[in-house]
This record gives C-alpha cells, sequence and structure tokens, in this order.
C-alpha cells in the first residue's frame, strides 16, 4: 500500500496507478455536486461550462455564506461547512460523468455499487473514500470557492474548489475491479455462516 500526493487533473495512467488500500492527497481543484446536479445534467440534459476531464467531483451540498466578490471569495461565496455525503443515491451517475465529461475521481462516503466499479475499470478512475463526521476537517482543507455554475440549484449547484493537501483519503474502489466494499460484504457474511454453524443453524 501507498500513499500518493496528486495535482488534479489527472491522467488516466495515474488513477490506474492507484489500488484499493492506497491513501491519496490531493490539491489543485476540486468541483462539488450532488443528486440535483446530476438530474439536471443527464436527465434534463443541461450542461456546465466547467472543464471535468480529469477532474474529481466530490458529493456534497455545501453550506456556504453569500459575501462580495473578492480575491478570497472569487465566486462570492465564503464556505462554512463543506461536507460530504452518501454516495450510493447517485450510483447511475458514475458512468456518464467519466464517459461524458472524463472524470477521473469520485469521493463520496459509503462507496458504490457494481455499475460503478465497471465505470472505473472500463475508463480508468477510482473511488476516493471520506469517514462520515469529518466535515468541519475537510472545510479546512479549502482554500476558496473559485465558481460556481448551475446555481439556481444551490446549494446543489456545480462547485469549483481550489483545494490544498486534501486527505488522506482511502482508495476504497480502484480502475482493477477491486472495492473495499465487496470484500467488507464477502467476509462478513462469511463469519455470520461461520457462527451460525457453530450454533448447529443452518445459514
Amino acid at each position: 500500500m501507498a500513499h500518493y500526493r496528486l495535482t488534479t487533473p489527472i491522467t488516466e495512467s495515474e488513477a490506474r496507478a492507484l489500488r484499493v488500500g492506497d491513501t491519496v492527497t490531493l490539491t489543485g481543484t476540486l468541483f462539488g455536486i450532488r443528486d440535483a446536479t446530476q438530474i439536471h445534467m443527464f436527465d434534463r440534459g443541461r450542461k456546465t461550462r466547467f472543464d471535468l476531464r480529469g477532474h474529481a467531483v466530490i458529493h456534497t451540498a455545501p453550506n456556504v455564506r453569500k459575501v462580495p466578490s473578492s480575491d478570497a471569495h472569487p465566486a462570492g461565496y465564503e464556505p462554512v461547512c463543506i461536507g460530504t455525503t452518501t454516495s450510493m443515491r447517485m450510483e447511475r451517475f458514475t458512468e456518464p460523468l467519466m464517459a461524458q465529461y472524463g472524470v477521473r475521481i469520485v469521493i463520496g462516503k459509503g462507496g458504490l455499487a457494481d455499475a460503478s466499479s465497471c465505470a472505473f475499470a472500463t475508463h480508468g478512475g477510482v473511488y476516493l473514500a471520506i469517514v462520515g463526521g469529518t466535515a468541519a476537517l475537510e472545510t479546512t482543507w479549502i482554500e476558496k470557492i473559485e465558481d460556481v455554475d448551475l446555481d439556481d440549484l444551490n446549494p446543489e449547484s456545480l462547485w469549483r474548489f481550489r483545494i490544498k493537501e486534501f486527505g488522506p483519503l482511502l482508495v476504497a474502489m480502484d480502475s482493477h475491479g477491486a472495492s473495499l466494499y465487496s470484500t467488507v460484504q464477502r467476509d462478513s457474511q462469511e463469519k455470520r455462516k461461520a457462527v451460525l454453524q457453530s450454533l448447529g443453524i443452518k445459514a
């Protein structure tokens, strides 16, 4: 297992070098995205002016404060608390995010399922996991909100964050078909079966 320091956007080869169990710290640009954002992008045909190729997206609807635009707050928003939401609701969007927009990294909590694993393998991408309840810490990794698109969906707009030393994050799904979530599920089922058998109960 290794630790990687990456600056976004990243290449396909950089994404494919990552393996489950590795850790990653990101610097550069990070895009915030959530359910409504992707429903509008993929179900309702809206387009973004942002170039997401090679970039990372994080599942979030941030708590922000409207402020006058300045060098510190170029988008006119100040980050208050930028936490991560559960990813599984957005499972069906991983493939189009990668195929249509070239996204390489998805960051979230709770994991994704088989369709996303196939998308990571096909296009060269990874899922980086964040432990729940760390929003206050995550917010310190964000230097500023640089820009925002689809802002009529606020707070589920498409946010462009400037980040520095964002992490470490755990590679929980990689481009080689490995998934920490599948491994945990399989191991827990095997342990459950063994316990039931020790009690004389047929699994």
